[in-house]
């Protein structure tokens, strides 16, 4: 690599470590505030929420690097140019395409940082997430049992915990079962524990009585017990367990996905393959957007007032690029089949980064403009 070369990509890569840094932080945090408010209202700890906000932070580097390099690109050239730098280097005869060589080699070492993100970290990242979101959900104790107060998780129960213990035990118990018409049983007990299993959590009662009461006929039933097994998944309702989703799997997985994996995720081939090529085609936009920033940036000339309008026009351009992949993913959830629409956008913006590079480099724009008037010199 040349001297120009190396120069111009130090200068990227040092602006591009900048604003991946505040972008990822900006997105974070904002990501952070969310799952604290919905975490701490379930009754989680604080250890949880930073659990989960470092497990979303894979996927929010994947979004903010293609506009990092953009952004970087853009300051980069802006700040040569204002230096008269890049007037140096057009005037020493680098064309607009010897120049946007170190810009592409920039694109390419920010589209292996998220290969690595979208192929590994970001399904490993999610699969761990949707772990323990259906850990989570089968916290009963955290979401609703609360010590002295009446709760009603679900209509037609209503239950009450003197005390819940260090060891997680129910202290005197007081359970209102109305849900079966013309029957109402009360559960009283000492103390009982939630039990995990498979189908859902299980309350297990010790030492109580239930009681039964039937509408038609007055009827009161009493049974004492030692031990009672209540399931509370049915009483709250049906299987909330989380189940995996193809964006949790990993890539190697995609390309010949087993019937068992289909099952697992509830996904057809054809979605397989439309999250295999959405993987494949996001590390593209980042050398694109690079690529687009940098022809923008050169096809202006010198300006005592800077480029803003070659930036503004780079801005906009990246805008309608993110808009028309934008219809390109909603296009492929409805039609998996047309995954070939994921290429698109980085194909769209390739080909005006280039018609702006022959912009740029035409002859016509490269013609000397006239000496100014200078004073004669004094004989």
């Amino acid at each position: 690599m040349k001297r120009l070369d190396r120069y111009l990509l130090s200068q990227l890569m040092a602006l591009f470590g900048f604003f991946a840094l505040v972008l990822v932080s900006v997105y974070w945090i904002n990501r952070a505030v969310l799952l604290f408010d919905k975490l701490i209202a379930d009754g989680q700890t604080a250890w949880v929420v930073l659990e989960f906000t470092a497990l979303t932070l894979p996927n929010a580097i994947r979004l903010v690097l293609p506009v990092a390099g953009f952004a970087a690109t853009l300051y980069a050239l802006n700040r040569l140019a204002g230096e008269s730098e890049l007037v140096v280097m057009q005037s020493a005869g680098a064309s607009p395409w010897r120049l946007a060589r170190p810009v592409a080699v920039f694109g390419i070492i920010v589209a292996c940082l998220m290969l690595v993100l979208v192929h590994v970290l970001v399904p490993a990242s999610k699969a761990r997430l949707t772990a323990r979101q259906a850990q989570i959900s089968q916290d009963i104790t955290a979401k609703f049992l609360n010590e002295g107060s009446f709760e009603s998780p679900v209509e037609g129960i209503t239950l009450y915990i003197r005390q819940i213990s260090d060891l997680g035990e129910l202290l005197d118990l007081f359970l209102y079962d109305t849900r079966t018409q013309g029957l109402e049983t009360i559960y009283t007990a000492e103390k009982a524990l939630i039990v995990p299993a498979e189908a859902g959590p299980k309350l297990v009662m010790f030492d109580g009585v239930a009681q039964t009461l039937r509408a038609d006929d007055g009827a009161l039933a009493q049974t004492r017990f030692a031990d009672f097994t209540y399931d509370l998944a049915a009483a709250i309702g049906p299987d909330t367990t989380i189940k995996p989703s193809l964006e949790a799997v990993p890539s190697w997985w995609l390309v010949a996905p087993t019937p068992m994996l289909l099952a697992a995720t509830g996904s057809t081939p054809a979605e397989a393959q439309r999250e295999l090529h959405d993987r494949l085609a996001q590390p593209l936009m980042a050398p694109v957007a690079a690529l687009l920033a940098a022809a923008a940036m050169l096809i202006g000339g010198f300006s005592r007032f800077g480029l803003w309008r070659q930036m503004v026009g780079a801005v906009g351009a990246l805008i309608a690029l993110q808009t028309l992949s934008n219809v390109a993913t909603s296009a492929t959830r409805t039609a998996p089949e047309l995954w070939g629409l994921f290429y698109l956008p980085p194909l769209v913006g390739l080909a005006g980064a280039a018609a702006l590079l022959l912009w740029a480099a035409a002859p016509h724009r490269r013609r000397a403009r006239p000496a100014p008037n200078l004073p004669e010199a004094a004989a």
